[in-house]
């Protein structure tokens, strides 16, 4: 068991190397991601260049600043290199911005996102910084108790294509998706002590390490016409 008392990882899983994932860390808060990771006995890389997704068995976009990420990956030549990783079947984890830029498009349009999950996205959905907030959202995938979630500038899922699932709505909008091998969420769950989230990521980024070319092929077939 684990300290939030989930069940430690099944018996198909065990005995395999620590996964080794990867926080873009051009913007934001990666530092956090990186520390929680490490924390549930994954290694963290921070990753700021295309040689730096070699070998990385999943990747973390962090929040921030949507519109600074979307620059600083074209200024690093990273945008197609993390679209390429997500095609490959590897689990990619969007947290608040992190979700913005993994979506399709945003409401708002004028921001060139990656376009590895069927949403729409809608920017500071939730105001400015000061009308952030915190509440407890039950998360569909976590067993236990509610997660407490942080919203600083959050977006939230428009709307979504019918291979989207949803695993939380907070005031009847979705705040945590996933599709394939794509996770995201409107909150920060690098910012409290629930460490249930990246647990639920770590076990989809050592299933594909168990099971990779499986991963692969189920993640073309059923995301074509998602990434442009």
């Amino acid at each position: 068991m684990t300290g939030n008392g989930r069940q430690s990882d099944p018996p198909a899983v065990r005995g395999i190397r620590p996964p080794l994932v990867g926080v873009l860390a051009l913007q934001g808060d990666f530092r956090e991601h990186a520390d929680m990771l490490r924390l549930l006995g994954a290694e963290a890389r921070e990753v700021r260049k295309p040689s730096e997704l070699d070998g990385l068995d999943g990747l973390i976009l962090p929040g921030g600043e949507s519109t600074t990420i979307a620059k600083l990956l074209d200024a690093y030549a990273l945008r197609q290199p993390i679209r390429e990783f997500a095609l490959s079947g590897r689990p990619v984890f969007g947290t608040c911005a992190g979700l913005i830029m993994l979506s399709a498009t945003t409401v708002e349009g004028g921001l060139e996102t990656l376009g590895l999950i069927d949403v729409v996205a809608r920017r500071n959905a939730f105001g400015r910084q000061v009308h952030s907030c915190e509440a407890d959202v039950e998360v569909d995938v976590l067993d236990g108790p509610a997660v407490h979630a942080v919203f600083i500038r959050a977006p939230w899922v428009e709307s979504r294509g019918p291979g989207v699932a949803v695993l939380a709505e907070y005031e009847g909008h979705v705040v945590a998706a996933e599709q394939d091998n794509v996770l995201v969420t409107a909150f920060h769950p690098e910012l409290t002590s629930d460490t249930r989230m990246h647990e639920y990521f770590l076990a989809r980024v050592r299933a594909v390490m168990v099971a990779p070319s499986q991963s692969k092929d189920e993640c073309l077939q059923r995301r074509e016409g998602v990434v442009s």
